[in-house]
């Protein structure tokens, strides 16, 4: 299931990532999807790595790590 998750992701982040690039060489707008899109997949990025970093920060370790 997680593999069917990040293949969509990506996906979308490519597909998203080169819409935008096209349209800033051609010096055209972005659609409003577009934008929407990457503006959520902006904020599940963001948010997963601030989940994870408190994950990391508030684990405890099998050893001790100092």
């Amino acid at each position: 299931m997680l593999g069917a998750i990040v293949f969509t992701y990506g996906m979308l982040m490519s597909f998203v990532l080169q819409g935008a690039t096209r349209n800033a060489k051609l010096a055209r707008p972005n659609p409003p999807m577009l934008q929407y899109v990457g503006y959520l997949l902006c904020g599940l990025s963001a948010g997963l790595s601030i989940m994870l970093l408190i994950m990391a920060l508030t684990a405890r370790a099998p050893f001790p790590l100092m």
